[in-house]
C-alpha cells in the first residue's frame, strides 16, 4: 500500500487569502490536486488541514480522502508531514508528500513516481526538472520514525541529506514539478496558463 499526505494546513500569509480555495481552471486549487491524487495508484489519501478546515472539508465533500487536523496551526510543513503520518495506517509501504497548492500535480507524475519506488530499489524518489528537485516526494517506511522524530528546522530535507545514496530523481520535462502557489503573482501566472 502507498498512501499520500497533502499538506493544507499553512496560514496562506504571503498570498493574503486561503491559497487553497483559490479558483483554478474552474476549482479551487485544493479540489485540483486531490482530484489527481484520487485517479493515481495511491491507496489511501490523508490530507492535513489548518485553520480553515471545514472550508477545506467542504471543498473536497465526496472525495476519498480522510482528513487530520494539525492541531499547531502555526507549525511549520514537518509539523503537518507528522500529523499526516500518524494517520496512515501500518501496511503504507510508501508515503507520498504532496503540497496542497501544487496545481501542477498529475496523476501521471505520481504513477511515475511509484513505479520508480518498485522498480529502483531505491528508498527516496523526487521529480526533477533542470538539475532542480521538485514536489510531491516519495518516501519509504522505513523512514517513518525518523521523520517523525528527527530533522526539526530542516523538514524533508534533512532527510535527503541524511541518505543521498537512496535518492532517486525522476526527470520531468516540465517544469511543473518546481512550482507552487506562494505569492499573488504565482496565482496570476497559473490563471494565464489555465485560462482562468
Amino acid at each position: 500500500m502507498i498512501c499520500a499526505v497533502v499538506l493544507a494546513a499553512g496560514r496562506s500569509a504571503r498570498m493574503g487569502t486561503q491559497k487553497l480555495l483559490l479558483p483554478l481552471g474552474g476549482r479551487p486549487v485544493i479540489v485540483r490536486v486531490v482530484d489527481e491524487l484520487v485517479c493515481s495508484p495511491l491507496e489511501q489519501i490523508a490530507v492535513v488541514v489548518g485553520r480553515e478546515a471545514k472550508q477545506i472539508q467542504q471543498a473536497l465533500r465526496g472525495r476519498t480522502v480522510s482528513f487530520v487536523q494539525n492541531p499547531a496551526a502555526d507549525g511549520d510543513m514537518l509539523s503537518s508531514v507528522r500529523c499526516g503520518l500518524r494517520a496512515l495506517p501500518e501496511p503504507c509501504v510508501a508515503t507520498l508528500v504532496a503540497l496542497g497548492d501544487q496545481p501542477g500535480l498529475t496523476q501521471e507524475l505520481v504513477g511515475e513516481l511509484i513505479r520508480a519506488f518498485r522498480q529502483t530499489g531505491r528508498g527516496i524518489i523526487v521529480p526533477a526538472h533542470a538539475g532542480r528537485r521538485g514536489h510531491p516526494l516519495l518516501f519509504a517506511a522505513r523512514w517513518r520514525n525518523e521523520v517523525l522524530t528527527r530533522h526539526d528546522g530542516v523538514g524533508l530535507r534533512g532527510l535527503l541529506d541524511a541518505h543521498a545514496e537512496e535518492i532517486f530523481e525522476v526527470a520531468v520535462p516540465a517544469a511543473r514539478v518546481l512550482e507552487d502557489l506562494d505569492t499573488p503573482e504565482d496565482y496570476q501566472r497559473h490563471l494565464k496558463s489555465t485560462g482562468g
